[in-house]
């Protein structure tokens, strides 16, 4: 599978974890948190949090634990750039549409459209 630079691998995860993922990042990015309150502002059990965790860690976001608090070690934005964003369900034109500006973003997106359809 081909990777795009700083990019994690494809992963399938549902709206609701992508979600609780970017939840669980901004929280962090507000500081340093317990596990207990991380849980209770999340709604997940000790086992959904260390599932989480886990996959945060998967998508290389730098989490560590501090004297009983866990602390997010880059900024906010960095780590939203590596979580994925489930499937929109746009249809060819509507990412032709989206590919058509000039950032990073709309650079990508046009590679990634390039090598799906296979056009130049």
């Amino acid at each position: 599978m081909m990777l795009m630079a700083g990019r994690s691998p494809k992963t399938s995860l549902t709206s609701e974890r992508v979600a609780r993922l970017f939840r669980l990042v901004r929280l962090l990015g507000s500081g340093p948190k317990t596990r207990t309150t991380l849980m209770r502002k999340l709604r997940v059990d000790q086992r959904g949090f260390y599932r989480d965790f886990e996959q945060l860690r998967k998508f290389r976001v730098p989490m560590e634990l501090h004297a009983g608090r866990y602390v997010l070690m880059e900024t906010v934005e960095e780590a939203l750039g590596r979580l994925p964003f489930p499937d929109p369900c746009l249809s060819v034109q509507d990412v032709l549409q989206l590919a058509k500006g000039k950032t990073a973003a709309h650079r990508r997106l046009r590679e990634r459209i390039r090598k799906l359809l296979g056009t130049e």
